[in-house]
């Protein structure tokens, strides 16, 4: 079906000059007087208690970082503590206008963000959903310790829990928020709006995008708001991700209820400095960061540059940017100025700025110029603010009186169970078959390129014992559609995209004819972002949707590499499993194309510890292994060969079943029974070893082939008990040798089978070089007589097979491991 946007060269190609909208810089000047008839005194003393908190908060931690002491309380802490001393007002601000159900997503300088938002959501919240809340968070244990150690009811009791639970987590502490998973950088409480905080600068704008998507799909009336410092208008991946929540088609192609822009506020605290590197005039072009918004959409994003120094002024454009938020018209971003007067950490020496400059900014201290103005309205006195100042001192004082105490706040005690971190890795959760009414648009009937998959011979043998067309029989690539078509149909949460996803039916095909019984909002065209694609995935799950998404060839991993390594992989964990991540990534092994678009970059993967990772060899393991890894509550990474979209199912008896199936993830399978020697495959190496095992036959060496199927995790039982009857353990992948994942299971084999073995273990791989063009491949990957020559150079002596007739296998597998 084509797409419905005609490209008419008349306009295309017309003449005209484009116009910007005019960009908004320290506008706000509303008088005090109205914003106090407005708000009232008391919320106005509010906002000025949460400056103050967080100020307390925060000088506490660098009083412990600087002496080890706050007053009397001593305490070593280890960990980091990125301040934010100076950006209160931007943070209280922020929060004074968000909704308790609204999300925020953290930068890595995110105490105050974090302490801004909980305090926010207590103020405004319902104390019966308080008191549910702080019920639900671990049994109520955390809520019965705050009670017992610092008392309180009500709307005191939840915060004396926000403060506890927040330092027990940067504390490292077993009953922080997170387990004392996540620490300073990391940690949240979604049940106040405060999602995960972010050490990685720049990456909650891409996972709050992902979430703002599923809030829309979801029917939810919250926005989401992308936290980060000015620094990070130099990263990539913050582009990608405003780009992605701009996209036209969200307008032009979505239909309702799910059309308009995204709710999501891109919110950057321009404190003026990265680190030490200063922003505008030194690593930026630009002299005003609101000025970016230009030149992402039509609208410039409404963006607009704020006094962050002023709640009040953060406060009404925050406001003004969620109305617009609610009405479909996102993405907006707000250009917050304001100054950090303390270090970038605590071992800053202030030595890229002067002191002269520091000292210009402290008549903008936020709290001093905040509290003038309550002070000068009559609203409050000095006498009134320094009890205020006292009373929150006391508090932060008795919180951490109760944090350091080892019976209140027990360390993490990785010692009384040493696998601790390695149990939260994944959940190993999966949800129930997908059944019930279809949530496509129309029946499968209505796609051809579907209604022919069930014309298909669902064996690729026929009955003469020859082997079947793609064109007549299931294939591998059949196999993966039916799978997503079954969970799409059937599992409303499930939402697909990636490059060329619909009309195009996927780079390779996967997804032809999806695009004829699938609305836009459930299978769409991304724009080549890699780094958003998956950020965004993340970011859809976390918040509660199923992500499926697709990067075109696994060469691009690394335009998504934090979005895959640091995020993807690690926030389950990092919340000590209040986070699942419902994300399947599929990526192709590419052929023909050469060195940027061929590499098997499995070991890649593989080796970052929180990702499941499956590569199918066969039709009826293709169609099994997605439906598990869609089911899982586990990222899972699908790698999928080019070269076997095409292979037809020849290795399972009864081909592949039209029902709906699972394969375990995990478990790898023999393909051929075999005593003399197991041949242990990754991928598409299972076919080059099938017919190895042939000639290996002729020559009286019986060959056990076990396909992994997957890589992590791996169950090595199968492939132990094999080799405990062979005696011999051969390796095969299409991923270079050095580094490569067959090295990892062939150490294992080793380290857990020695007994058994009569030689060592061989690894046969690619060499370490570029992969070549089409023309050479068949010189790069393993072929059958490769295997062959190895099997027998190495482990039959006897029956030794050159085939190459030019150098023994030795030296051949010198010349591999030379480069």
């Amino acid at each position: 079906m084509p797409r419905q946007i005609v490209v008419d060269p008349d306009q295309a190609l017309a003449p005209t000059r484009l116009t910007m909208p005019a960009i908004a810089v320290h506008a706000y000047d509303r008088p005090f007087a109205e914003e106090r008839a407005a708000r009232g005194d008391a919320p106005l003393m509010e906002a000025l208690r949460h400056m103050l908190v967080i100020r307390a908060f925060e000088e506490m931690l660098s009083s412990f970082k600087a002496t080890g002491r706050h007053g009397e309380i001593a305490y070593t802490y280890k960990g980091p503590a990125h301040l934010s001393i100076g950006q209160e007002g931007a943070a209280v601000g922020a929060a004074l206008a968000l909704a308790p159900n609204d999300f925020i997503f953290g930068s890595h300088r995110s105490h105050g963000e974090f302490l801004a938002k909980g305090l926010a959501a207590i103020a405004n919240g319902d104390e019966a959903d308080l008191d549910a809340i702080m019920a639900g968070h671990d049994g109520g244990r955390l809520r019965d310790t705050v009670a017992r150690a610092l008392g309180g009811e009500g709307r005191a009791l939840a915060e004396n829990f926000l403060l506890f639970g927040f330092l027990a987590e940067i504390f490292m502490r077993s009953n922080g928020f997170n387990g004392g998973m996540g620490g300073s950088m990391h940690a949240f409480f979604p049940p106040f709006g405060a999602y995960p905080n972010n050490a990685i600068v720049g990456a909650s704008a891409g996972i709050a995008t992902g979430a703002a998507l599923r809030r829309r799909l979801a029917g939810e009336d919250g926005i989401c708001v992308a936290h980060a410092g000015d620094g990070a208008t130099g990263c990539g991946p913050v582009f990608e991700a405003m780009n992605f929540a701009s996209m036209a088609q969200f307008d032009t192609l979505w239909q309702p209820p799910y059309d308009g822009g995204l709710p999501v506020l891109f919110f950057f605290t321009n404190n003026f400095y990265a680190m030490g590197g200063q922003t505008a005039g030194e690593t930026m072009g630009w002299d005003r960061l609101s000025r970016i918004g230009a030149g992402v959409n039509a609208s410039a994003m409404h963006a607009e540059t704020v006094d962050g120094t002023n709640p009040l002024a953060v406060a009404d454009a925050v406001a003004r940017k969620r109305a617009l938020l609610r009405e479909g018209k996102g993405p907006a971003l707000l250009d917050v100025e304001c100054y950090r007067s303390c270090g970038h950490s605590t071992t800053d020496a202030n030595a890229y700025r002067s002191r002269e400059e520091i000292a210009l900014w402290e008549p903008h201290d936020p709290i001093a110029r905040f509290s003038g103005m309550l002070v000068d309205a009559g609203v409050t006195s000095e006498a009134g603010i320094e009890a205020m100042r006292g009373e929150v001192a006391e508090r932060i004082a008795a919180v951490v009186r109760a944090v350091v105490d080892p019976k209140i706040a027990p360390p993490v005690d990785v010692a009384a169970n040493p696998v601790l971190i390695g149990q939260m890795m994944f959940s190993h959760g999966q949800i129930d078959v997908p059944s019930g009414p279809s949530t496509l648009a129309g029946p499968v009937e209505d796609s051809a390129a579907l209604r022919k998959l069930g014309r298909k011979a669902r064996n690729g043998r026929g009955e003469d014992g020859a082997s079947v067309s793609p064109m007549r029989a299931i294939t591998l690539r059949d196999g993966l559609t039916e799978a997503i078509v079954h969970h799409m149909a059937h599992d409303g949460r499930l939402v697909a995209w990636g490059e060329e996803c619909r009309e195009w039916g996927g780079a390779f095909g996967v997804y032809r004819g999806l695009a004829d019984v699938l609305p836009h909002h459930r299978l769409f065209n991304a724009p080549i972002s890699e780094a958003a694609i998956v950020a965004t995935a993340i970011g859809h799950a976390m918040a509660g949707g199923r992500s499926l998404v697709e990067l075109m060839y696994a060469d691009f991993i690394g335009r998504a590499g934090d979005e895959i390594f640091n995020q993807l992989a690690k926030w389950q964990a990092m919340s000590a499993g209040m986070l699942q991540l419902p994300v399947v990534l599929r990526t192709s092994v590419g052929s023909k194309y050469g060195a940027q678009h061929s590499q098997d970059l499995t070991a890649l993967i593989a080796h970052i510890p929180g990702l499941k990772v499956v590569y199918p060899a066969t039709p009826f393991d293709a169609k099994g292994l997605m439906a598990s890894a869609l089911s899982s509550n586990d990222p899972v990474v699908v790698f999928e060969s080019q070269r076997l979209y095409d292979k037809v199912e020849t290795l399972a008896g009864d081909g592949v079943p039209a029902d709906y199936y699972r394969v375990p993830i995990g478990l790898p399978d023999i393909k051929r029974h075999g005593r003399d020697v197991t041949v242990l495959t990754i991928g598409p190496s299972l076919y080059p070893a099938l017919d190895a095992a042939e000639e290996l036959a002729a020559l009286g060496i019986e060959a056990e082939i076990v396909d992994a199927r997957t890589l992590v995790p791996f169950d090595h039982a199968p492939v132990l008990a094999s080799v405990a009857r062979t005696g011999h353990l051969l390796v095969v992948s299409e991923a270079c040798e050095r580094g490569s994942f067959a090295q990892t299971l062939a150490a294992t084999v080793t380290r857990h089978g020695f007994a058994d073995l009569k030689a060592a273990p061989v690894v046969l791989g690619a060499p370490n070089w570029i992969v070549p063009g089409a023309d050479m491949e068949t010189t790069y990957f393993p072929q059958a007589h490769d295997i062959v020559e190895a099997v027998t150079g190495a482990f039959h002596p006897e029956r030794k097979v050159n085939r190459r007739g030019v150098r023994s296998w030795d030296a051949l597998d010198l010349a591999r491991r030379g480069i």
